[in-house]
Formats: C-alpha cells, structure tokens, sequence
C-alpha cells in the first residue's frame, strides 16, 4: 500500500478565544476524493489552508509526501498583474512550461552553433534531452492545448481577455481551470461549484471521478450534495474543532451521523443515569462515604465532571406571508433582448399562488434578466416585448447574487435593525433574540460584517430580508456559500411556506425536493417548462430526445468515469406537499379550461384563410395550446400517482 500523500497530527487554531481546530488528526489516501463538510464558521477553510501549507497551525504538524505538488482554488484566488485567462491557466503549468523553456533554449543553441562545437555540442544535445524527457513524464507536448481546452470546458471568458476585467465568477472559474490543468498530488477546491452551471457541473463531476484525467487526491469543500454524492468516496465533518470520518458521499454521511448521534445519546443517557445513582448515594450523609467507599466517590465526582456530548443548533427559518390571489405573474409571449442578443423568445407562463419554480441554464443565458424583467426591476440595455401583467397584491423579497443590502462596515445586530427591535409575523422581538434563530450567539452580534464568512453573510441577509412580508419569494443561486444545515432549514422554510418562489439554481438536489416546474434555457432565447424537479427535467427531456450512452470506463478503484447520476432519488414515489396537493385538486379545472382554449384555437384556424399571416398566428396559438395541455395532463398523471 503506498504512503498516504498528506498526514495531520493534533493541528490547533485559534483565533483570539474563538477555538476553530482543536487536536485535528487525519490522512489523505492517493486518489481518493474526500469531501469536507461543517456548518458556516467551523473551520473548513481555515483546515484546508493549512493542509495545503497556506496557513500555519498554532500547533501541531501537516507531513506532505516528499516531492508531492499541491494546487488549490480558494474562495478569493489571487492572479498576477495584467495577467490573460490563458496565461493564468497556464500556471497550473509551471513546472513543464519550464522544462519546454530549457528545451526551447538547448535546440536555439544548437542551431545557433553557440561556442566550440565540440566542447558545447554534447552539453547542448544532454540538456535537451533531459528536457525533453522531463517534457515526457510531465504529460507530453501540448499541455498548453489542454489548458485552453480546460477554459473552453469550464466556460471561461476568452483566453486573451484580462483576468482583472472579468466578474467574480468569471475569475473563480479561470482560476479552476489553472488549478485542474496542474493534475496535482493534492487538489483542494474550496466551493467549486460557486457560480458554475449545472452542465458546467456536471462536467466537473466526471472529470473529477475520472482518475486518468485527475490522478491524485481531491479534498473538496462543497455544500452542493449531488456533486458529494457523485464525487466523494469520503466525508470528513468538522465540527466543535473536532472531525469525523465517514464512507461515501452526502447520503451515506446523513446515515452514518444519525447513527453516531444515536450511539451518543444512548451513552449520554446511560451516563445521566448513572448520575443520578451516585448523587443520590452521595446524598445519604458521611455514613455512605467511608474510606472503603472513597473509589465510589472519586468515581461519582468523576461522572459529576463529564460533560455531555455538544449539539449543533439548528438554523430557524420563517417568514411572513402577506395574501395575494390566486396568480401573482402571468407571462404571455414575452421576449427579452439585451443589445441584439435575444434572451427569452415567446414565453408564455403563468405564476400561481403556491408554485416553486426553479430556473436553469448556461451562465450568462439570461436567468438574472428574466427575474429582472418578471419583478420589474430596471437593467440597463434591457428590452421586453409581449405582456407581463403582476398583481396588484404582489410583494416581492429578493435574495440577489451581489447578496446586496448589508453594510459590511457595521456590526450583525446593527445591519437587521437600528433600533434593537424587530417586528416579525406580528410580534415585537429583541433583534439579538431574533438572530439567535439564525445561529449567532449574542456576544458575536456586534462583529463586522466585513469580518464574516460568505455562508454567514448570507445568514446575517436572510435575517434582514425575512423580516419583510411577501407573497414571492425570489431567490438567485441562494446555494453559494451556505453550509449544508442552512440550506436544510431552508428548503424547510421553502416547502412549508404558503408563498410563491422563483428559485434560480444549480443545486440539483434542492431542485428535486421543491420545485414543481422547471424553466429551462435551452439555447437561442427558448425557454422550456418541464413539470416537477431537475430529475423529472431530465426523464422528461430524454423521452422527447433520446441520447446515446456515453462509453464506460473505469479507474482503478473501481469508480465509473461516464456521468454520475444527478441526484440520487428515493426509491419509491415521493409523498406529496400540501402545496402540490393543491395543485392537483386545482388540475381538473385547468385542464378543462386549456381544452376549451384549444378548442377556440381550432375555431380560430377554420376562421382564417390557409396562406395569410392571421391564419400562421392562429396555427401557432393551436401548436402552444396543444403543448400547454399536453404539460398540464402529464403533470396530473404525475401527481396522481403519487396521491
């Protein structure tokens, strides 16, 4: 077996009295892909940094593998002035691009014919042939195709484009592409799937499963639970300074924690009873405590000294509802252009009281401008056409990917409210009592929010913005940064609420559990509405056009390198919500109403002389109603087997 590529022994941080690590201990195996997971401010990045040797411990020891290569993608990754996309990727590179520089350097001079031929040749012709052979074992001689190829793959901006022009996703994703190119004994990603979409995703998963393509070891930090169950053959929590190992991904990691947590509380409990036996012997007065009985004593004051097992709390998300009528937005063959680009062509869609609809596509397909559009919102160079009507009664909360609104500069209590109070679903609170509920103890309410980490931020955000009565919910890649307790709470908070929610998102896993539709960017301003989840999505796009298998292959542990399944599904049919109950009940009378509208449609056509553009329109209105039913009556069957 061979050595592990990196051993941790006791690693100890603190920053101030906040204990972060606490006797950490671990080793990474070659090749595996271990996943590590904690809530916000545990301490993930801070572990990583200093097993990637960017950060020191205050005490104990990170033995790397002797001339083993580390690559890492931070959360903020740092780039050279005036450096291009494709210089950046290139660095990932350093090692062969000098090698091919000492190459390039030997056959210039023997072609040059530098010096005494016989005393030069021999050193000329042996220095380029170790670079040549250093070349070889590098990975051969267009490693610079492959780092253009790995922009091309993550959807980078154009090699030649500067790097300090580009967004913030832009450069996280050039800086990927430098950190995969490496191919590194030890690849730490910190939040790779922050600002990729989900084809993008995808393809990260594979390539990553993929152990010809990424030989060494992967330690990644994610709170996207598809890509852990698809890539992670370990899970490692950090919790209270502390960490814990498990097999296999996010699904095999929740077994496993709820067993070790039923063990604990059986020991707690075992422990509390013993407790209690000692104390009430202690109780009876000195005659119980002779020198004979002085081990029952040490033994009692023991137990006494213990401390019970430490919990995580849990995040508690809830909203106020304000009422709205039944339908909040109603799109009718609405086009969106920005420039001469077109975004949206011909959308036709209704928003219910209820609906959680989720939004998919490529980055930059125009996600963010159709919520801009849909709630309103002014954004420059953009162009509607067709109707777009809102309720009177519509009011919006918006969780924006700038996660704007906060003031980094003041303290947590003093960005949710001035004043030390706050009114929430009617009743009047203490605001540090309030942001209890969102895991922020009250002697850390007054740090900077400059100070927080990105998954606390939007903690600190949510707070602010839950404060607000809606009717829709409007949340743009809610996912990035938060930590997978979070996100729990809420799709908690999402599934019980009586709101309506637009959700624009990669994390499959959240798709499948809320949304009953899907709207799809699919290429040239088509947006396509599949009834349910992105696993429904999938099924549904693979019967109107089926694909071809990808070839099989596999690594040596034995892994599967074509596409992992999205989400793993439950067996069985998913239970319904109370919200798609009511959907159901509502389907009958939507499906007679798109009977009679179609019926109108043929009307219409029979009305209309063949040829002329009245009878084209007519034939189209025809064509969109026809796809309506059909979606509404796949959508009841759907629903009714699993009623």
């Amino acid at each position: 077996m061979s050595a592990p590529v990196l051993v941790a022994q006791d690693l100890r941080r603190s920053y101030g009295e906040r204990v972060v690590l606490d006797g950490v201990s671990l080793a990474l195996e070659p090749g595996e892909r271990v996943a590590l997971v904690g809530v916000n401010g545990s301490g993930k990045t801070t572990l990583a940094r200093i097993l990637a040797g960017e950060e020191p411990a205050d005490a104990g020891e990170v033995i790397m593998r002797g001339g083993a290569q580390v690559a890492v993608l931070s959360q903020e990754p740092r780039f050279l002035p005036n450096a291009t996309a494709e210089a950046t990727a290139l660095e990932g590179l350093r090692e062969w691009a000098d090698a091919m520089a000492r190459h390039d350097a030997a056959t210039a001079a023997l072609s040059a014919g530098e010096g005494d031929v016989d005393a030069h040749l021999a050193a000329h012709l042996a220095a380029q042939g170790d670079a040549a052979a250093a070349i070889e074992r590098l990975g051969g001689w267009s490693r610079d195709a492959e780092a253009r190829a790995m922009l091309q793959q993550l959807r980078a901006p154009d090699g030649a484009r500067e790097v300090a022009t580009m967004s913030g996703g832009e450069r996280r994703r050039v800086a990927l592409a430098r950190a995969l190119v490496a191919r590194p004994d030890l690849l730490v990603l910190d939040e790779p799937t922050n600002h990729l979409d989900v084809e993008t995703i995808e393809w990260l998963e594979r390539h990553l499963a993929d152990e010809a393509a990424q030989p060494g070891s992967v330690l990644v930090i994610t709170h996207d639970r598809a890509f852990l169950d698809a890539v992670a053959t370990r899970t490692i929590e950090l919790e209270h300074g502390k960490v814990f190992s498990y097999d296999g991904g996010f699904t095999a990691y929740l077994e496993a924690r709820a067993e070790r947590e039923a063990h604990e509380d059986r020991v707690e409990r075992n422990r509390q009873n013993l407790l209690r036996r000692e104390l009430a012997w202690l109780r009876r007065g000195p005659k119980a405590r002779t020198t004979k009985q002085k081990a029952r004593v040490q033994r009692a004051e023991a137990v006494v000294a213990q401390s019970g097992p430490k919990r995580r709390g849990e995040v508690k998300l809830g909203a106020e509802v304000a009422r709205a009528g039944r339908t909040l937005l109603t799109l009718d063959r609405v086009s969106i252009h920005r420039g001469e680009q077109t975004l949206v062509r011909d959308l036709t869609l209704t928003v219910d009281k209820g609906e959680c609809i989720g939004i998919v596509g490529p980055n930059g397909a125009g996600k963010s401008s159709l919520l801009a559009a849909m709630l309103d919102e002014p954004s420059e160079g953009l162009r509607v056409e067709g109707s777009l009507r809102r309720s009177e009664k519509l009011q919006v909360v918006l969780l924006d990917q700038a996660r704007s609104g906060l003031d980094p500069a003041k303290s947590i209590v003093d960005n949710v409210s001035d004043g030390g109070r706050v009114v929430f679903a009617g009743q009047n609170l203490d605001a540090r009592t309030y942001l209890e509920r969102f895991l922020f103890a009250y002697r850390e309410q007054d740090r900077p929010v400059a100070t927080l980490s990105g998954g606390e931020r939007v903690r600190v955000l949510l707070a602010r913005l839950l404060l607000q009565p809606m009717n829709l919910l409007v949340l743009d890649e809610p996912t990035n940064d938060l930590d997978l307790h979070t996100l729990r709470a809420l799709e908690a908070m999402i599934a019980e609420l009586e709101a309506t929610v637009l959700l624009v998102t990669h994390d499959r896993w959240m798709l499948d559990r809320l949304a009953t539709q899907v709207l799809a960017f699919e290429g040239d301003g088509a947006v396509v509405p599949y009834a349910g989840g992105y696993s429904d999505l999938l099924a549904q796009r693979a019967q109107r056009e089926p694909v071809r298998e990808p070839s099989r292959k596999t690594g040596k542990t034995g892994r599967k390198s074509e596409r992992p399944p999205s989400v793993e599904r439950p067996e069985g049919p998913r239970p319904l919500r109370a919200r798609e109950r009511e959907e159901l009940d509502a389907l009958p009378g939507r499906i007679d109403e798109a009977e009679q509208h179609l019926e109108a449609c043929a009307t219409r056509i029979g009305a209309e002389v063949a040829g002329t553009d009245a009878h084209a329109e007519a034939m189209a209105d025809y064509e969109a109603a026809t796809a309506a039913l059909e979606a509404l009556m796949a959508r009841w069957e759907e629903l009714e087997s699993r009623s």
